[in-house]
């Protein structure tokens, strides 16, 4: 089944423009000027991405996105936006995007962007395997191996290799780490991530040759 995406764009042009490229692609598109009938598709259809413009009528598109996370909502965003400061791609990425194109962008960019996020999001594994250059980690049995050598990891750093794995190219902000792999305790702060990734990257890159993991400041961190 090809993957369906929502689009709540308020400039009705962009929006089919959008659309039509998106549905040459092969993609099953829903769109719609702004947010009251989000929800409910939400509810009754599986969506596999939402684009989500931040200008919009009503509600302010990365506010929706962020009460969408509350509610426990997970599906993958990219905003699309006019909003290009620093500090508002930053906003955008801590209110639950898990990518920004600022406009004007290129419709070509679009479909690479989109066609990234759902190779990460969506069920393709080898036998539930996950990859990402030399390593190669298997949920089932809890196991990482690098260049055909067995790494022994705690189960948090396991986790926290999971979770950067499932996402790759994709910034993970401290609360989201904190939320999905120390169960969203509040007697953990960020200090307490900055501390895991440090003891990961010393298991998984000992001697500090490969530089999987990176740290995008302000933001969080993503596999290189």
């Amino acid at each position: 089944m090809n993957a369906l995406i929502l689009i709540v764009e308020d400039e009705e042009d962009i929006l089919e423009l959008m659309e039509f490229n998106l549905a040459k692609e092969g993609f099953e598109t829903i769109g719609f000027l702004n947010t009251k009938r989000v929800a409910e598709v939400l509810r009754e259809e599986k969506v596999d991405l939402i684009l989500m413009d931040r200008n919009l009528p009503g509600t302010e598109g990365s506010e929706y996105i962020s009460s969408l996370r509350r509610s426990g909502n997970n599906t993958p965003v990219i905003f699309i936006s006019a909003k290009d400061k620093d500090e508002e791609i930053e906003q955008g990425f801590e209110r639950g995007g898990d990518d920004y194109l600022t406009k004007p962008f290129s419709m070509k960019e679009l479909i690479l962007r989109v066609k990234a996020i759902l190779r990460r999001t969506q069920k393709t594994s080898n036998e539930g395997n996950l990859t990402y250059r030399d390593i190669t980690i298997n949920p089932a049995s809890r196991t990482v191996i690098i260049e055909n050598h067995p790494v022994e990891l705690t189960k948090l750093e396991f986790d926290l290799l999971h979770a950067l794995m499932s996402n790759q190219n994709i910034v993970l902000d401290r609360d989201y780490l904190l939320e999905h792999v120390w169960g969203g305790d509040d007697i953990y702060q960020d200090r307490t991530v900055n501390v895991a990734i440090n003891r990961l990257k010393e298991k998984i890159d000992p001697d500090k040759s490969k530089d999987y993991l990176k740290t995008v400041r302000g933001i969080g961190y993503t596999l290189c």
